[in-house]
């Protein structure tokens, strides 16, 4: 029996003519789309926001007090009023507690849609510097969104201090959120896609799989008690798989494979194990499954040169 591939998952293997490549739906690629546009608008309003808060209300004071009387500031030249003392206007307080609220809002709900996209699209691990901007935008976006607004909140003159104090506490909060929603600790990838494929292919000889609408995970057979769960069976590719929400193969297959009668390759714990490590954003060589002398191989794939 001709020996099977082993496929490298991770970057810099230097077979990229030989290795089938995971790719999105057309249906997954079109909703990806729409979902960052929809990201980037409400980003966009969130800078907005922010440019409001520092262009206009910052710079909203009162006078209050004083005779009245106006005379000029011999070191500025310009007329201000005897006596008086200028202050932020409650009005401007609350608006601007308002903008940090709604700035949060539009940036933490930009993130959730923007890492929804990415799972139905990502980016190749190997393109390492798009790969970082596109999964961690969104915490990129939660601080330029607020952190000039925060600063000049506390270099605002005519604040008082209660005031500085409860808008930067608010804005600071407000900002640590959305930034931590932004981040995307262990992003999805072509390459952890791709893993997963490979092993659906050698294990089954084709890219079929069946999952059911609840769950995180798609299956191998369709017999086993995970998707018995009166839902309807459904099945398709792996892409198909990841289209409708589901975010790896599961890495039950061994037991799986054995309940639907296949063949069980006789190093499924450390395909298993392999994959795990993938999925965890580490570098591994996928190993080729091997099979038993009485099991026949769901496919032969040649080692590339």
């Amino acid at each position: 029996m001709a020996e099977n591939s082993r496929a490298t998952a991770g970057p810099g293997d230097g077979r990229d003519v030989t290795e089938r490549t995971w790719v999105p739906t057309a249906e997954a690629k079109r909703r990806s789309t729409t979902l960052r546009w929809i990201a980037a608008v409400l980003w966009a309003l969130a800078i907005a926001a922010e440019a409001v808060g520092i262009f206009w209300v910052l710079r909203q004071r009162e006078v209050t007090g004083g005779d009245g009387e106006l005379t000029r500031d011999p070191d500025t030249g310009l007329l201000v009023q005897g006596g008086g003392e200028a202050v932020f206007p409650q009005w401007a307080f609350v608006t601007l507690i308002v903008l940090l609220v709604v700035i949060g809002a539009l940036s933490i709900t930009g993130s959730i849609l923007w890492k929804r996209a990415n799972r139905l699209d990502p980016a190749r691990k190997s393109d390492t510097a798009r790969f970082f901007v596109q999964n961690q935008l969104g915490a990129i976006i939660a601080i330029v969104a607020f952190l000039p607004l925060i600063i000049l909140i506390f270099l605002n003159k005519d604040m008082d201090r209660g005031q500085k104090t409860i808008a930067g506490a608010v804005g600071i909060v407000l900002a640590v959120v959305a930034t931590i929603i932004g981040v995307d600790v262990n992003p999805p990838s072509v390459e952890k896609y791709t893993a997963d494929q490979s092993t659906v292919i050698q294990l089954l000889g084709e890219d079929a799989v069946t999952w059911v609408d609840g769950g995180a995970v798609y299956h191998v057979c369709d017999t086993v008690s995970d998707i018995q769960t009166g839902s309807e069976i459904r099945y398709g590719t792996t892409a198909e798989a990841v289209e409708a929400g589901k975010q790896r193969l599961t890495l039950k297959f061994a037991s799986e494979l054995e309940k639907c009668g296949l063949p069980v390759p006789v190093n499924a714990e450390e395909i298993a194990d392999a994959l795990r490590q993938i999925q965890d954003g580490q570098t591994v060589t996928l190993p080729a499954p091997e099979w038993a002398a009485s099991d026949t191989a769901p496919i032969v794939v040649e080692d590339a040169a």
